[in-house]
């Protein structure tokens, strides 16, 4: 079983917004931070956003401004909105515990921004 499902991914026209959602199937929800990664093609995963459990955000530099992460405990789901989205946002995102568990990565869903 996969322990997070991530939705939302799509086709978007630069300065769009897309919002994805990630929810667990697994009890590791909410007892953890969570967090939203990236992976754009040919270069390594790297964190975009996470959550605390007492929802303190921390964003990376790269989308700081732009992107809000969210979470519903009760619903077990991350949110990740993401506004004013450019081409270099285009990569296949996952939700995963920060830090990461390995045995968790789900197939993520995959964001292209092109005009």
């Amino acid at each position: 079983q996969v322990p997070f499902v991530e939705l939302g991914g799509g086709v978007v026209q630069p300065g769009g917004s897309l919002r994805l959602s990630c929810t667990a199937t697994s009890d590791v929800f909410p007892g953890n931070a969570m967090a939203w990664y990236r992976q754009a093609p040919g270069q390594r995963r790297v964190l975009v956003a996470r959550i605390s459990i007492l929802d303190n955000t921390k964003y990376s530099p790269l989308v700081q401004g732009r992107f809000i992460i969210s979470r519903n405990n009760a619903q077990k789901t991350v949110y990740l909105q993401m506004n004013r989205l450019k081409p270099e946002d285009t990569a296949v995102y996952y939700c995963n515990e920060d830090p990461p568990v390995p045995s968790e990565w789900g197939e993520g869903t995959l964001v292209t921004v092109s005009s």
